[in-house]
Parts: structure tokens; C-alpha cells; sequence
């Protein structure tokens, strides 16, 4: 039998990420939820490293981990492309393709290059997964993981969103997530679909 949701009083919330576009696109999505987010940056907590083998896995160690330093309910996303032609990759490694100074214009290349390396039979399906994890204090945690398909698209296109936006085209659209404006991106997003799922049960 299901467990019941613990429910999340109103008050302030860590979001568990130093990745500002991560901050912003969670804190437009909780803005009408009467919570008070304040990101691990400002709070002054240190990433853990993500040791887990899974989104879930990883999600849960950042909330936890910013749960415990706090003293506050915590929330983590770990989110990443997942290209079906490249066996998963980058997958759960997506921010580690981007190398220590985050360049998403590397992590691109890097994944349009071993495509065409596959060679030309190599399909251009992908998807984004995002696993968002709840913690308390007292080790409780939720976790819900949200999804996104689309194709990839190259050379990439678009300034809006942050990571592989530019090359991520959803399937049933023409523009990429980076061309897309960010309401219309929230709205069917892999992080809007997870949190969708984490509305109804906590709030």
C-alpha cells in the first residue's frame, strides 16, 4: 500500500542547485505555492558530490544533503538529455560534458559529434528527464521524475533556457527550447512534468 505525501507547510524552502537557470526556472514554477525559496548559493551550502547511478538517486543526495545543513525542507532537481543513439548518454553525466567551467557549447559539440560518429543511420531521438526530490529535516524525502521527447537539432538554435536548450527540439514543435519562449517551455517541460506530480502530492 502507497505511503500518504507528506505535505509542505508554507514558509522557506532550499532549492538545492548552484545552476542559476535551474534557481530561476523552480523558483517561476513555486511562485504561487506560498513558499519562500532561497537557493544553496545564497545560503552558503556546499554541493555534494553526485555519486548516485540514477536522476532519482542524485536528487535525492542534493536535497538531503541541503536539508541537513539547513534545518530546512530542501528541494533538488538532477535533469539531463538523454539521447536514445549514444546508449543514454550524457544522461545522468549531461552537466559533466559541459566540463568544470560549464560550457554548454562544449557539451553540445561533443554530443552532435559522437552522433555523427555513430554515423548516418544514427537516429537524432532524445529526451529530458528531470527527477525532482522533496527532503525534511528528519531524512524524510519524495521524489517524482517528469519527461520530456523531442529531436535533436543542430546547429543549435535559440538564447532562451540554459544547458542543451538551443539543440532540443519537443516533439510536435518546429523551435528548439532555446528558441521557445520560457512560459511556453514551463508548460511542458520534463521539470514542469515532475513538478506537476509533486504539486498534487505535497502541496
Amino acid at each position: 500500500m502507497d505511503m500518504p505525501h507528506r505535505k509542505l507547510a508554507p514558509g522557506r524552502l532550499v532549492i538545492a542547485s548552484h545552476n542559476e537557470g535551474k534557481v530561476r526556472e523552480i523558483r517561476a514554477l513555486l511562485a504561487s505555492f506560498g513558499v519562500e525559496p532561497v537557493s544553496a548559493a545564497a545560503l552558503g551550502l556546499p554541493e555534494p558530490p553526485e555519486t548516485g547511478t540514477s536522476f532519482v538517486a542524485n536528487a535525492e543526495l542534493k536535497a538531503m544533503a541541503a536539508a541537513d545543513l539547513s534545518g530546512l525542507p530542501a528541494l533538488a532537481d538532477d535533469s539531463g538529455l538523454v539521447v536514445e543513439a549514444l546508449g543514454g548518454d550524457p544522461g545522468i553525466f549531461s552537466a559533466r560534458w559541459a566540463g568544470p567551467d560549464k560550457d554548454f557549447g562544449l557539451a553540445m559539440r561533443l554530443v552532435h559529434e559522437r552522433l555523427i560518429a555513430e554515423g548516418p543511420e544514427a537516429g537524432r531521438d532524445a529526451h529530458f528527464v528531470c527527477a525532482l526530490s522533496l527532503a525534511w529535516p528528519d531524512g524524510h524525502v519524495e521524489s517524482f521524475e517528469g519527461r520530456v521527447d523531442g529531436l535533436l537539432a543542430w546547429p543549435p538554435r535559440g538564447i532562451h533556457g540554459f544547458g542543451y536548450d538551443p539543440v532540443f527540439q519537443p516533439l510536435g514543435h518546429t523551435i528548439t527550447f532555446g528558441e521557445m519562449d520560457p512560459d511556453a517551455k514551463h508548460a511542458m517541460s520534463h521539470r514542469a512534468d515532475a513538478f506537476a506530480k509533486l504539486v498534487a502530492a505535497v502541496f
